[in-house]
């Protein structure tokens, strides 16, 4: 599997190291059965950067934490048949939109970009919230990889940091799919 990490943010060091990426990217897609060749991007832009995205293919006004751009389409396999073999995309973040949100949800950046990463690549995979369906579906893909559900993957140590930072509350639900 071939992740690569780029830091075009001008925060040098980024919050979270490059390794931790590629550590959580393995896992998700692991867990979702893409194919051990497929290729994907990791982007952290600044606020600038992830604004003019934002307007060139959302015609969204002002910066967004997180956008991916799909590339062959790929959905998630199964253990029998991962999905086929190609480029996944890239998932650009956005590192002081983050950094707010992060400040807001009272944890760290590392742990907010982690979050939002997992979010990209799930949108990559055709994951989407344009209606309340598939935001349920999406936010229950999204708790099973922050929440170590899937069978017989071993989560990254940052996620596993991340899930002690990000335990949920007993009143939560928990959507299964």
């Amino acid at each position: 599997m071939s992740i690569e990490v780029l830091n075009e943010s001008g925060q040098v060091p980024s919050a979270l190291p490059e390794q931790e990426f590629q550590d959580l990217a393995r896992f998700v897609l692991e867990a979702m059965h893409v194919h051990p060749a497929a290729e994907l991007t990791i982007t952290l832009v600044d606020t600038a950067a992830m604004e003019a995205l934002h307007v060139q293919w959302m015609d969204l006004e002002g910066p967004t934490d997180v956008m991916s751009f799909p590339m062959d389409e790929l959905r998630p396999g199964s253990h029998d048949q991962p999905s086929t073999e190609g480029i996944l995309g890239d998932v650009v973040l956005c590192s002081d939109v983050a950094a707010q949100q992060a400040a807001a949800a009272g944890h760290s950046v590392a742990d907010e970009l982690l979050l939002l990463t997992t979010h990209g690549i799930l949108h990559l995979l055709g994951f989407d919230h344009a209606d309340e369906a598939e935001e349920k579906k999406c936010l229950t893909c999204n708790e099973r990889c922050y929440f170590r559900t899937w069978p017989n993957v071993a989560a990254p140590p940052a996620l596993r940091r991340l899930l002690a930072a990000t335990a949920p509350k007993p009143s939560r639900t928990i959507y299964l799919l």
